[in-house]
């Protein structure tokens, strides 16, 4: 039987991996995200999926989403929170409190409002599973990150008090931690580090991989694979688990 899946922040990289991959299993999935061109080649490439463009740091605008996935998919079973900003790379002391507010709100608030919503209809799904994508930076310091990692903390807090809450609900809840996964995103990343370091692009990335096991960046696919098998029979007695999927990294610089 097809699953009811509501991605937020699904319309291009990590989310549009896992969006695929449920929809490449025969899933009913609602994607939501702020690029509405990138939404709409996404339902080209797949007509069954379910979009709808919307800011995810305007809370209004998260209501309306979510009335629009339950209108469309009737229901929740999979929950995968994947909303998240990059945020400033800069100094503690020269990071504004609007560009660190901007960072929670999205990350954070946006991710609670979502699931506050859909917890009622992941019990009645009574096999409900919720997905929160963290980072490395929630389980590592980030030099020059701090809203970025503040709230990837905060994600695992949220995950592990949310899996002892809706246990007894037979709602399973975990967090993924991906590293640097492959894709302009990381270029972009680099890019910004390497600015303010004052160094080059190549050093950045060279160092970037130099305190990891595994010398290259994640594929997002490998991300997608872990959401399936978090929200398959397979992975009915995992909850409340932290899951890094970043290539065995031990420091971030």
């Amino acid at each position: 039987m097809a699953r009811k899946v509501l991605i937020s922040a699904g319309g291009s990289g990590i989310g549009r991996c896992i969006a695929e991959a449920f929809l490449n299993n025969q899933d009913e999935v609602f994607v939501c995200d702020i690029n509405a061109k990138s939404l709409e080649q996404f339902q080209k490439d797949y007509p069954k999926l379910h979009i709808h463009a919307c800011d995810l740091a305007d809370h209004e605008q998260i209501k309306l989403m979510f009335s629009q996935a339950i209108s469309k998919l009737s229901g929740i079973d999979i929950l995968v929170n994947n909303t998240g900003i990059s945020g400033p790379t800069i100094a503690a002391d020269e990071l504004s409190f609007e560009d660190w507010n901007t960072v929670i709100n999205l990350n954070l608030n946006s991710t609670f409002l979502i699931t506050q919503l859909a917890i009622p209809y992941l019990k009645q799904a009574e096999t409900g599973v919720i997905i929160n994508m963290s980072s490395i930076a929630g389980r590592l310091g980030y030099p020059y990150r701090l809203a970025y990692s503040t709230s990837k903390w905060g994600m695992i807090g949220f995950t592990k008090t949310l899996s002892m809450e809706l246990g007894a609900d037979n709602i399973r809840v975990n967090a993924i931690l991906p590293g640097a996964v492959d894709g302009d995103r990381v270029q972009r990343v680099l890019q910004a580090r390497a600015d303010v370091a004052h160094t080059s692009l190549e050093e950045v990335t060279q160092n970037a991989l130099k305190n990891q096991s595994l010398k290259y960046f994640v594929n997002p696919k490998h991300i997608a694979d872990l959401c399936l098998f978090l929200a398959s029979d397979s992975g009915r007695s995992i909850s409340g688990q932290i899951l890094p999927i970043d290539g065995d990294k031990q420091c971030l610089s």
